[in-house]
């Protein structure tokens, strides 16, 4: 694809590039968003599929600032997927999925693999924007681990579990402590509603969009 962030106006339909090179280098292929309450972009940047040269030497976490400039701030997650921050935002949650290929479309079925980290990792956020290893919060090993994850206002967490022996949506506490399963084909990504939905819980698994009611309000971002 365009292994880059876009923003594209609703209203205009207009679309701008807000990050495609690092260090004059093409990003790998960016993968999830998540935003501060300072307006900063934090994105992943794995390889999971595609043809193109990769010339970023690692998988790596980044964030734009307002002003347009880019960052590498995380560097050490595995092959970073899924990002999250929390309500109060000093946590910066990272999903690594490390799959073991850059091509999955190009591989065999049968050919062997050695996969990587398959966790969901907490790092400190500081107010700069900086983020710094904290812990492993869940290994998945050596099952299939998660893809999106997303948050309540409480600061539990929702996350994709990719894990073909039980895969659904796992529901931790801000310290990984498990409170909850929701069982699911092989999912992607989870997301909360906005407004009268913001109980509701969206998830996208196998081929389908699914939802489901639950007690607790998604955190979104506060209104401007």
């Amino acid at each position: 694809g365009g292994r880059r962030v876009i923003k594209t106006d609703m209203k205009t339909e207009k679309s701008y590039i807000l990050a495609a090179m690092f260090q004059g280098k093409p990003l790998n292929s960016p993968n999830d968003i998540t935003i501060d309450e300072k307006g900063r972009i934090y994105f992943s940047d794995p390889r999971y599929l595609g043809h193109e040269p990769i010339e970023q030497p690692v998988q790596a976490v980044y964030r734009i600032d307002t002003d347009g400039s880019l960052h590498r701030i995380i560097t050490d997650a595995g092959k970073p997927n899924g990002v999250c921050i929390s309500p109060d935002q000093k946590t910066l949650y990272v999903v690594s999925h490390d799959n073991g290929n850059w091509g999955i479309e190009r591989m065999p079925k049968d050919a062997p693999v050695r996969k990587g980290l398959m966790a969901l990792l907490a790092y400190d956020l500081a107010t700069d924007g900086s983020a710094k290893f904290r812990k492993i919060l869940v290994n998945y090993a050596p099952q299939d681990g998660p893809d999106g994850l997303c948050s309540d206002v409480e600061g539990n967490l929702y996350v994709a579990v990719r894990d073909e022996t039980k895969p659904g949506i796992y529901v931790y506490s801000p310290t990984g402590k498990a409170l909850g399963y929701i069982k699911t084909e092989v999912p992607t990504n989870v997301g909360f509603g906005r407004g009268a939905e913001s109980k509701t819980l969206y998830i996208t698994a196998g081929k389908s969009l699914y939802r489901i009611g639950l007690s607790k309000d998604g955190y979104q971002l506060p209104a401007k």
